[in-house]
């Protein structure tokens, strides 16, 4: 067991807290030397999702849901004061003398430094860079969908949002051998980074049908409507959307009966029942950050802010009408 630091028993850290809709700050924690089973990190990048995040940012998270929507870290209740987050990139300072030094992943909120048990953590290899590793949480959601959807080599794919996670299954699909990928969305400006990524491109009144595999990603309604039109005879549509209290109308009308399709949630809380008895969500959590090893991925990060600003950025990055991608939190070197 090592530290790094002479002041460790004084140490004191900052960490991100919604306090009440749309409305962030910076508070204090302490820090308690880690014991011999823990290890203190100390941030680099964290990363913010647009998806459930904004959920709670904005108070949308339903009481039903607030057990099970906690993250593995949070401190704090929904709806608010809460600290939320899942996706820390930083070094290992304190811990084991073999992990010293190490960068590490941790589905951990927005905080410079923090304990926890070793085992907590992911250890990012040498071909994945810590920048790009703030997308780790999404890559192991979007990992999570192809397994849900059992996609395989050969099949007519397509997804319907390209958002982060949107971006990353289509990545996925698109490295099994044969498979025709394409990426539909509302924005044009997506064909390029699509393009980018493999995939083929289509506005929604254009959208391929007969897809043998169809995964919604929009957080839409009318994402999910085009979703449907796009399954074949008896295909699947992977839900991969998170609405928290909104209501979504679904067209269950027209061909859904008599093309017999399927809607299929999808949820990165619990590994497919396929893979569950060999796959423990640490193995698929490594598996997901190796996966990072892919220059292409860094298009989805095209937005940055230092930690110190956060709470003035944080309502414009997760506002209904943002377009942005990935936001990457960038910490100081000296906390």
């Amino acid at each position: 067991m090592s530290e790094t630091t002479s002041d460790a028993d004084e140490a004191i850290a900052r960490g991100f807290w919604t306090v009440a809709a749309g409305i962030g700050e910076l508070r204090e924690h302490p820090l308690v030397p880690p014991t011999a089973s823990e290890v203190r990190i100390r941030t680099r990048y964290s990363g913010v999702s647009r998806g459930s995040e904004s959920l709670v940012f904005h108070g949308r998270v339903p009481e039903s849901e607030h057990d099970r929507m906690r993250a593995p870290f949070q401190r704090g209740d929904f709806p608010f004061p809460v600290q939320y987050g899942y996706a820390c990139v930083g070094e290992v300072e304190a811990g084991p003398d073999d992990r010293i030094g190490r960068t590490v992943f941790c589905l951990h909120p927005h905080q410079d430094r923090f304990i926890v048990p070793a085992d907590a953590v992911t250890l990012v290899p040498a071909d994945v860079p810590a920048g790009r590793a703030v997308l780790a949480a999404n890559a192991e959601t979007a990992l999570n969908a192809l397994w849900d959807a059992q996609a395989g080599p050969g099949d007519r794919v397509t997804v319907v949002g390209g958002g982060v996670v949107g971006l990353l299954v289509a990545r996925l699909a698109a490295r099994l051998p044969g498979t025709a990928v394409t990426l539909v969305d509302v924005n044009p400006a997506r064909r390029e980074l699509a393009e980018h990524l493999g995939a083929a491109f289509a506005m929604p009144d254009q959208a391929p049908c007969d897809q043998d595999v169809v995964f919604h990603c929009s957080g839409r309604a009318a994402g999910l409507n085009t979703a449907l039109g796009c399954a074949g005879f008896e295909a699947q549509v992977i839900e991969v959307s998170w609405y928290g209290n909104r209501e979504v109308p679904i067209a269950l009308g027209g061909a859904f009966h008599s093309q017999r399709l399927q809607i299929r949630a999808s949820q990165v809380g619990h590994v497919p029942p396929a893979r569950r008895v060999r796959w423990s969500r640490s193995r698929r959590l490594q598996l997901a950050v190796a996966l990072l090893n892919d220059g292409r991925l860094d298009a989805l990060i095209d937005g940055e802010s230092d930690f110190e600003r956060l709470p003035d950025r944080m309502p414009s990055i997760l506002a209904d009408d943002a377009t942005g991608l990935c936001h990457r939190v960038v910490f100081p070197d000296e906390p």
